[in-house]
């Protein structure tokens, strides 16, 4: 991605994948190709991610089961974090642990009280392969724990238990998009 480019104005929008589509269920692999190929996925997962009205996007939701994801995403304070992250760590989480609405762009149109720490730390490389670290608070946390999650093949909804997750499954089902 060009310096002071416009991210994802390069991109093609991708299809989102879907909850119960088997690639959001397993855990991404390493990405060990700087090249090319890796920039357009970036590039495509901003254009996909704006296309959508989202936060963040984790590649396995374009069908890409690949460590990566992009984020544009306000904190708490309203301050704006814009970036992608690829074979991200999650090295440091804390503060205290809030329930939050989340919602999932491969879950369209739903949400549920889940919980996640208000600060988190990420750490991996750019689309040049250069170390990056990313900090967040409050939302943008729950934003980077959230994608961090997808690489690993888990969405929010497994993290809810009892009526919340029974709840959320219920919409699911209802929902016009459900398979």
């Amino acid at each position: 991605m060009r310096q002071g480019s416009i991210p994802g104005a390069r991109g093609r929008v991708r299809p989102l994948c879907l909850l119960g589509d088997p690639v959001l269920h397993t855990p991404c692999a390493e990405v060990t190709d700087f090249g090319p190929q890796l920039a357009t996925l970036v590039e495509d997962l901003f254009a996909t991610m704006y296309a959508a009205h989202g936060v963040g996007l984790a590649a396995n939701q374009v069908g890409e089961a690949l460590r990566v994801f992009v984020y544009d995403c306000p904190d708490d304070e309203d301050e704006r974090h814009l970036g992608h992250v690829v074979n991200p760590r999650p090295v440091e989480t804390g503060g205290v642990v809030v329930r939050g609405p989340e919602g999932c762009l491969s879950l369209p149109g739903l949400e549920a009280g889940t919980e996640r720490y208000d600060e988190a730390v990420v750490t991996g490389f750019t689309v040049t392969g250069e170390p990056v670290t990313v900090r967040g608070t409050g939302f943008f946390a729950r934003c980077l724990q959230h994608e961090c999650d997808h690489l690993e093949g888990r969405v929010y909804a497994d993290r809810l238990t009892g009526r919340r997750h029974r709840k959320l499954m219920r919409q699911v089902a209802r929902a016009s998009w459900h398979r």
